[in-house]
């Protein structure tokens, strides 16, 4: 399923956090609490005439993540595919607010 998720993302990096200007982008609260982020133009926005753009990216933070495994209750592997999902989302032009219904919506 994550193959077909990525396919229109042609990068996954993993690093130890985010940098001051990934983390000013997303205005969440705090740099150590950032654990993902979608850099590209959604599907929803793009069009033919966008050319020499850069590829899509979704990167994932490691320290963040780990902390918030050690501080937590779930699992690892949850905790990871959760916020590739969330970034994948934002890939398909969902919001915050979009993803947190839908999930919402299963529980």
């Amino acid at each position: 399923m994550h193959k077909v998720l990525l396919a229109t993302v042609a990068a996954l990096a993993v690093t130890s956090s985010a940098a001051q200007a990934q983390f000013d982008r997303v205005k969440i609260g705090v740099l150590s609490d950032l654990s993902g982020i979608y850099e590209g133009v959604p599907l929803p926005e793009r069009s033919v005439s966008q050319s020499g753009t850069l590829p899509d990216r979704i990167r994932l933070f490691r320290r963040p993540i780990l902390d918030e495994w050690a501080d937590g209750d779930d699992t690892l592997e949850h905790l990871v595919a959760h916020v590739l999902v969330h970034e994948v989302g934002h890939h398909f032009g969902l919001s915050d607010e979009d993803m947190h219904a839908l999930e919402d919506a299963v529980a």
